[in-house]
């Protein structure tokens, strides 16, 4: 048996009976008054905080501590055009897209942002390193730039995600450079997806602990196109996995490891994938487990496939989730939830067999789902575009709920 292999069979051992439970859905609502909230996360550092991205630059922080969850009064940062004025949101695309702290944060106050940037050149995406000041609730406006100005050459499929791996590098998801059909680029009209020496259509993995010569940032010796990798000099360095048309929203099992991705497609399908170092996820030669170039009898030979895909009558903007991992909810655990922005559905996937997942839907909301998001406990949330943080519950295991404060829809 493989490597890999092992990894997914044990992986699949790892998932407790109680994962494949029945899961009754539903919402306790968090906050709401957000603009355009487009990331959920936390800092790791034991402070019971949420930090809240709202696509026109702010970053908010909700305390979670105490029984009742309040947001700050200050900012924790403000890049938008009432601060720094350093995002454009021009494009419905466009904006701070991402924020991952660093896994030191608690010793070295890093963190990291994925935004749209404003002036000449509007609309490239800039990855930035930022520190906290002695305010814990209030960071530094001094930036560093890590990567970047990288060309858009539309204001949509930006990505925008950010996510530390449980290795300690930053993952960073690209789209593949906008418009559509990936061939907007007249420098490379078979487009940016297959072509290993673009940067867009890509998944990134960069040290930022470390720098190369002439970089802000160090390159994994076993990235598949650096030195150490599977293909040496076959791209780029920073390139982990490549093929990707918009990875909106991805993010480490932190029981396994695995990276599960939302991949939004192009006009039939919509997809989530499993990302390893080196894959190839198909796009533009594949939209979900269709032919998209050519559109029939197109060549599969060393794609990687999604685990499930869906069509357009059930969603057309897939939003990427989580794995379960809290304790509040046993029947969730080991249970990957995802979303559509367009639609408002739920759907868990199961590892029923290793590497084989069944989906379910488990709700159709009224939301608008433009994230999902994790505490530092494992308990996952959710962003109504519109404006409202929910925490997402199971009624089939409602232990310590204030079920009074639960919203049904």
């Amino acid at each position: 048996m493989n490597k890999t292999r092992t990894f997914v069979l044990l992986a699949w051992l790892a998932l407790s009976a109680s994962a494949y439970a029945q899961i009754q859905l539903d919402y306790e609502e968090i906050e709401t008054g957000f603009f355009e909230p487009v990331v959920i996360t936390h800092a790791g550092d034991g402070s019971d905080r949420l930090f809240i991205v709202e696509r026109r630059g702010d970053i908010h922080i909700i305390d979670i501590s105490g029984p009742t969850p309040t947001v700050l009064p200050t900012k924790f940062l403000n890049l938008g055009f009432s601060g720094e004025n350093r995002i454009t949101i021009g494009g419905s695309e466009q904006g701070l897209l991402g924020l991952a702290f660093h896994p030191d944060y608690p010793s070295n106050g890093k963190f990291y942002v994925n935004y749209t940037k404003n002036g000449l050149g509007s609309g490239d995406t800039i990855i930035a390193e930022y520190t906290v000041s002695a305010n814990p609730n209030v960071a530094n406006p001094t930036e560093n730039v890590i990567l970047g100005p990288i060309d858009q050459f539309q204001g949509n499929h930006n990505g925008g995600n950010l996510v530390f791996g449980p290795d300690g590098f930053l993952y960073i998801g690209l789209g593949d450079g906008g418009g559509g059909g990936d061939n907007d680029d007249p420098a490379h009209p078979e487009g940016h997806g297959q072509n290993t020496n673009t940067i867009l259509g890509t998944m990134l993995r960069i040290d930022v602990d470390n720098q190369d010569p002439g970089l802000s940032y160090a390159i994994p010796n076993d990235n598949p196109f650096a030195p150490g990798g599977t293909n040496p000099g076959g791209g780029l360095e920073e390139i982990y996995a490549y093929g990707l048309r918009n990875p909106w929203r991805y993010s480490f099992d932190r029981g396994t490891g695995r990276l599960f991705c939302g991949d939004v497609g192009q006009g039939a399908k919509e997809e989530v994938s499993i990302i390893q170092n080196g894959d190839n996820m198909g796009w533009r030669t594949m939209e979900g487990f269709n032919c998209f170039s050519p559109l029939a009898g197109c060549n599969q030979t060393g794609l990687t496939l999604p685990i499930t895909d869906y069509g357009r009558g059930l969603g057309f903007s897939v939003t990427g989730g989580y794995v379960y991992r809290g304790q509040s909810f046993s029947g969730m655990v080991g249970v990957y939830l995802f979303g559509d922005f367009g639609t408002g559905r739920i759907w868990s996937l199961e590892e029923t067999s290793p590497g084989v997942f069944t989906r379910a839907e488990l709700d159709n909301t009224n939301f608008s789902i433009s994230t999902f998001g994790e505490d530092e406990a494992g308990e996952l949330y959710l962003a109504h575009y519109g404006g409202v943080i929910y925490r997402l519950i199971d009624l089939n295991s409602t232990s310590g709920i204030n079920t009074s404060a639960i919203y049904l829809y």
